[in-house]
């Protein structure tokens, strides 16, 4: 009987190692990310950018794109912005 073989390509990381990199997130966009199949700097300058530090990785000439934008998209979608208290 053949060994099982992997669903997740070489170089990419599961479900548990994207939670391990980006902390509690929801099922659903957990498996979302997971099929982007992202490598842990993928995952990492994600983090970064979810954080607020994407002007770090701007100014080092990594900017916003690829599978980084499509993690910092999938977890920013459903996110409520916090409105700021009304001037007096």
């Amino acid at each position: 009987m053949p060994a099982e073989t992997s669903v997740v390509a070489p170089g990419t990381l599961g479900a548990d190692a994207v939670k391990a990199v980006l902390g509690d997130v929801d099922d659903a966009k957990l498996i979302e990310i997971a099929e982007l199949q992202p490598t842990l700097a993928e995952l990492e300058q994600a983090a970064i950018w979810v954080a607020g530090n994407g002007d770090v990785l701007a100014k080092e000439g990594r900017p916003l794109t690829g599978t980084v934008a499509a993690i910092v998209e999938i977890l920013a979608a459903g996110e409520e912005e916090e409105e700021p208290p009304p001037a007096r």
